[in-house]
C-alpha cells in the first residue's frame, strides 16, 4: 500500500499515519537541481543512516530541454532565475518519469552552505531566490490540484542551514520527523553521518585538484580554473564548456574544490601576509567587504587564488541570464584575475539554448591564448612567489608539441 502523506514543514503535522520505522523500502527521490550539486553527499549519507538504502535514493537527470518541455512545461512560477524554473522539469521526471514510482519527493531549502571561507567571511548564506526554488516549484504542483497527493507522494522540504552545523539536527528532525517517523537522537547521527560523507568527498575532490597541481608543476603545464556557482556543473546548464577545453588537454579545476592546505596557501599569500593587506589566506576583505553570500564569497576567493597560482593561466567565469548576485561581482573578479595576467574569459547570461556553435568558436580562442601565453604567465607568476614552494618545480619552457592546438582551417 503506497504511503500518502500531506507536505510537511516546519513541524506541520501529516494528515495520515507516519510510516514505519523501517525505511528500507521507501524510495526517496532528489531533484539534482542548485545546491545540491555541491551537497548531495550529505543527503545520501543522511539518508543512508536513516536507513533508507542507496538503490532507493533516486536523483533526477541533469537538466535538459526535453525533460523541461515533457514535464515541466505549464508548471513554472514568475521567477526569472533560469536554474530555479528547470526544477519543475526535475519534479515532473521525478513524479511521473520513474519506472519504479517514489515515495518520497526530497527537496530541501538550504539557507546557508559548509564553506572552506567559514570562519573568514560574514556569513555563508545562499541566494535567497535558490533557497527557496522548492517552494516555488511546489506551488506550480498544487496551483491546479494536488499532484503529489494523486501520485500517493509525500513532499519533504526542509528548512536546514548546512553551514551552521549546530543547527542542523534540530532543523531537519522538525521538519522531517513526521515523514520518517524520528525521534530527535536518531536525527542527530544522521546529520553526523551526513556531514561525515560530505567532508569525506570534499576532502578527497581537494587532495585531487592539489594533485593536478602538483602536476603542472613539474611538468610546467597550465591549467584552467572555473569560477561558477554549483549548478553550472549540470550539463543543460553551464553546457560541458569545461568539457570542450578539457579536451584540448587542458586540466580542469573547479573553484568548488581548489585546494587550501596551510602550506600552499600561505606561499600563495605570503606577501598580502606580510603587509597586513588580510589577515589569513581564506581572507576577502581585501577585496569584497559584503561577504554574506557563499558561493559569491568562493567566486571572490577563487579570483585570488588564480591571480596568483602560477599554474593557473585561464580563468573561465561562467554565470546564468539575469543572475542578480553575480552581476555585482563581473568587474572585480576580471579586475583581481587580470591583474597578474592570467587571462579570463566569461560565458554569461547562458539559458536554456545549448549555444553549441558559438561556444566552439570561443573554446578555439581560448586554447589558442593558452598555447602562446602560458609559459610566459608561469615564469612571470613563479618569480613573484618564494622559490620555497609548495612543489616541486620544473623551470617553464617552450609548450610540447601536443599542446599546440591546430588552427581552425577556413575555406
Amino acid at each position: 500500500m503506497r504511503i500518502r502523506i500531506s507536505p510537511t514543514w516546519f513541524g506541520r503535522k501529516p494528515s495520515a499515519a507516519s510510516p514505519p520505522k523501517d525505511r528500507s523500502r521507501l524510495r526517496v527521490g532528489i531533484p539534482k537541481v542548485l545546491n545540491i550539486w555541491t551537497t548531495h553527499q550529505f543527503w545520501v549519507g543522511f539518508l543512508k543512516a536513516l536507513g533508507v538504502s542507496s538503490e532507493n535514493i533516486v536523483f533526477s537527470s541533469d537538466t535538459s530541454e526535453e525533460q523541461n518541455r515533457e514535464f515541466g512545461k505549464g508548471r513554472g512560477t514568475v521567477d526569472c532565475c533560469y536554474p530555479v524554473k528547470c526544477m519543475s522539469g526535475h519534479y515532473g521526471e521525478l513524479i511521473f518519469g520513474q519506472k519504479k514510482k517514489i515515495d518520497i519527493l526530497f527537496s530541501p531549502m538550504i539557507f546557508s552552505l559548509p564553506s572552506v571561507l567559514r570562519g573568514h567571511v560574514v556569513d555563508t548564506a545562499t541566494c535567497s531566490r535558490v533557497m527557496a526554488g522548492p517552494e516555488n516549484t511546489k506551488a506550480g504542483f498544487l496551483k491546479e490540484r494536488d499532484v503529489f497527493a494523486e501520485n500517493g507522494i509525500a513532499y519533504a522540504s526542509p528548512f536546514v542551514c548546512l553551514g551552521d552545523r549546530h543547527m542542523a539536527a534540530e532543523q531537519l528532525h522538525t521538519a522531517l520527523k513526521d515523514v520518517f517517523d524520528l525521534d530527535l537522537e536518531e536525527t542527530k547521527r544522521a546529520v553526523q553521518a551526513g556531514y561525515d560523507a560530505l567532508d569525506n568527498f570534499e576532502a578527497k575532490a581537494r587532495g585531487r585538484s592539489r594533485e593536478i597541481l602538483a602536476w603542472c608543476a613539474e611538468h610546467s603545464k597550465p591549467c584552467i580554473l572555473i569560477l561558477a556557482r554549483p549548478y553550472h556543473m549540470d550539463t543543460g546548464i553551464g553546457h560541458e564548456i569545461e568539457g570542450e577545453l578539457q579536451a584540448h588537454g587542458y586540466p580542469i579545476l573547479w573553484l568548488q574544490y581548489l585546494p587550501a592546505d596551510d602550506d600552499l596557501m600561505n606561499w600563495l599569500f605570503a606577501e598580502d601576509l606580510r603587509n597586513g593587506y588580510i589577515k589569513h589566506p581564506l581572507d576577502i576583505s581585501d577585496v569584497w567587504t559584503s561577504s554574506y553570500s557563499s558561493n559569491t564569497n568562493e567566486i571572490l576567493w577563487g579570483a585570488k587564488v588564480a591571480a596568483r597560482c602560477p599554474w593557473i593561466t585561464c580563468v573561465i567565469r561562467l554565470s546564468s541570464y539575469e543572475c542578480g548576485m553575480d552581476q555585482p561581482t563581473y568587474t572585480p573578479t576580471q579586475k583581481i584575475v587580470e591583474a597578474t595576467g592570467t587571462l579570463f574569459f566569461k560565458f554569461g547570461d547562458l539559458d536554456a539554448t545549448k549555444p553549441t556553435g558559438s561556444i566552439r568558436i570561443r573554446v578555439e580562442t581560448i586554447v589558442h591564448y593558452l598555447a602562446k601565453y602560458s609559459q610566459d604567465m608561469i615564469r612571470k607568476k613563479l618569480a613573484l612567489l618564494s622559490p620555497a614552494g609548495p612543489f616541486p618545480v620544473t623551470p617553464p619552457g617552450e609548450l610540447c608539441e601536443a599542446q599546440h592546438i591546430p588552427q581552425r582551417q577556413t575555406q
